[in-house]
């Protein structure tokens, strides 16, 4: 992400807490049925990962037991990338094959047809436990060019567009027939550099690299008003921003200067990859893969050659580590530093920048187990710091951007983490919802997916234990009503709703939680399938465990 925000201290996890109950407490309930048998992982501490057991204590309660503090769970137990799957289902599909094409699950919309390369559409779920959505179908279509995309707006052929191009923001609110919703800059677009292949293996490279990129005139050439030249890769507004880091300075001679004491006077050859996809943290790609090469040709001498990939096959080589330099970005998924910076440089992250570095693992490591944040934030600055000095990428830009709807489409907006809810949306005299944004989802069974358009299909469909409250960043209340937290922060019990049903007709209960965790924890897990079988956001933030030896 395509594509969400943590928090940020204990005070702040009390408040969760009590905004799902006065006390945040309340009695477990036992709906034990004929038959039904607990089910539990508990792969223990020893085992790499950073939950030491997950247990069904009845029907409607599951307890997390963590292997260290973490304020940050409430907010991760809400992302779509950990929402709930039947347990049967799961088990039918195998964990891949049909469960990536046809979700099953237990949100406002349910999935009627994908037309792969033309239409996604959702079909209202009648027998939906919250609000019913108030349009009975949402249609989801795509277009890569934001000037297509504003042109059927216009054109009433559909009802909202993501991203539409910056150049267009003004007419657009100059036109009385559609609104814009702004969306705040809480993303980075960065340029990736992976060490393992030579000469990015050389720190001065990569240095030299940074200073040669002019990142102004990057976000002042092709990003709309509100964006921001990106100083580190945390954006200013999530915590763990630290404004005592700030990056190399635009400077091509010292940058000249430094690649030839690293032994290459005369540059390089070298291969920038990326998607044609529009984002929120990368609006023009093409434009600003091309004015990167010549700023690289003309600052350092360098030769690059410029690959342009398919999206899915770009995500899934990136994660693995097989780009030597490319353009990415990272929306907030749950607003904290976790989201941002473990999830990119901690121990447990993907391989897109090759090799590891200790000095930036291991304060990440001791900050997130923190809770108090006047302790957490000095060890930014440690991490962040270290991040600038060994150059693993180079952060351009915090883009602003924004959607646009027709006028008469009532609850309408954008969200800060991209997931609009088309549930709270609906025109008069219309049964259906036509939404068009920049890419086809890649997949819908999201444990195994991170871009965006995927994401925000499968929000629509599937939900977690808790969730995000429309239009913005707050946790609240999602398959679970309420959770309690122990005094550590390591053991969270969370109580399902009574009476939640899948898609399918099977009723919600602990067991669906357990093995919808468990799948994506555990490596040796049958059912770790999926798409590709990465689960990056799990790896990223829990740790999966039996991982076999690369």
């Amino acid at each position: 992400m395509s594509h969400k925000m943590r928090y940020a201290s204990l005070a702040f996890l009390l408040v969760i807490v009590m905004a799902f109950g006065s006390s945040g407490l309340i009695s477990p309930k036992t709906h034990a049925q004929d038959g039904w048998q607990p089910l539990s992982f508990a792969p223990g501490c020893e085992a790499g990962g950073s939950i030491a057991a997950i247990e069904a204590i009845d029907e409607l309660t599951v307890k997390f037991t963590l292997c260290g503090s973490d304020p940050a769970f409430p907010s991760k137990a809400a992302f779509s990338a950990f929402a709930i799957h039947p347990s049967e289902y799961l088990e039918a599909t195998g964990g891949g094959g049909e469960l990536v094409e046809s979700p099953v699950g237990t949100g406002p919309y349910m999935l009627s047809e994908w037309t792969r390369g033309e239409s996604l559409t959702l079909v209202r779920n009648e027998n939906y436990w919250g609000d019913p959505a108030p349009m009975q179908t949402v249609v989801f279509r795509w277009n890569a060019e934001g000037s297509a995309r504003l042109n059927e707006l216009r054109a009433g052929t559909v009802d909202g567009i993501d991203n539409p191009s910056p150049d267009d923001y003004e007419g657009i609110r100059e036109d009385e027939n559609l609104v814009l919703y702004d969306r705040p800059g809480t993303n980075v677009f960065y340029i990736g550099l992976n060490n393992t292949f030579e000469p990015l293996d050389n720190v001065q490279v990569r240095q030299a690299l940074a200073m040669a990129v002019d990142r102004q005139r990057l976000v002042d050439n092709f990003y709309p008003k509100g964006s921001l030249v990106a100083t580190q890769f945390m954006p200013p507004s999530i915590f763990g921003f630290t404004p005592e880091v700030t990056w190399y300075e635009f400077d091509p001679e010292t940058a000249r200067t430094m690649l030839a004491d690293a032994g290459y006077p005369d540059g390089f050859e070298i291969t920038l990859s990326y998607r044609d996809v529009f984002r929120s943290y990368l609006p023009e790609p093409g434009l600003v893969a091309v004015d990167i090469k010549e700023q690289l040709e003309q600052n350092l001498g360098l030769t690059v050659n410029i690959n342009v990939m398919e999206s899915g096959a770009f995500i899934d080589a990136s994660d693995a580590g097989e780009l030597e330099m490319y353009l990415l970005g990272w929306g907030a998924d749950y607003p904290d530093a976790t989201n941002f910076l473990d999830f990119h440089f901690g121990a447990t992250a993907s391989d897109q920048f090759g090799d590891k570095h200790p000095e930036i693992t291991e304060p990440l490591a001791r900050a997130a187990a923190l809770a108090d944040p006047a302790q957490r934030l000095p060890i930014y600055v440690e991490a962040n710091q270290a991040i600038k000095d060994l150059v693993p990428m180079i952060p351009v830009a915090h883009g602003a951007s924004a959607t646009a709807f027709a006028a008469d489409v009532v609850g309408a907006h954008a969200s800060p983490l991209g997931n609009e809810n088309f549930s709270v949306m609906s025109v008069e005299g219309q049964d259906t919802l036509v939404w068009m944004q920049n890419a086809e989802p890649i997949g819908l069974y999201c444990a195994d997916e991170t871009d965006g358009e995927s994401l925000r299909a499968c929000e629509q469909i599937n939900e977690s234990l808790l969730a995000y409250e429309v239009g913005g960043t707050a946790v609240i209340p999602g398959l679970a009503e309420s959770f309690e937290v122990n005094e550590d922060l390591t053991e969270y019990t969370f109580h399902l709703r009574e009476g939640v049903t899948f898609h399918d007709g099977s009723a919600l209960d602990a067991n669906d939680v357990v093995l919808s965790w468990e799948v994506q924890a555990d490596a040796a897990n049958p059912l770790h399938v999926g798409r590709n079988g990465t689960f990056t956001y799990f790896d990223a933030l829990f740790g999966i465990i039996n991982k076999p030896a690369e």
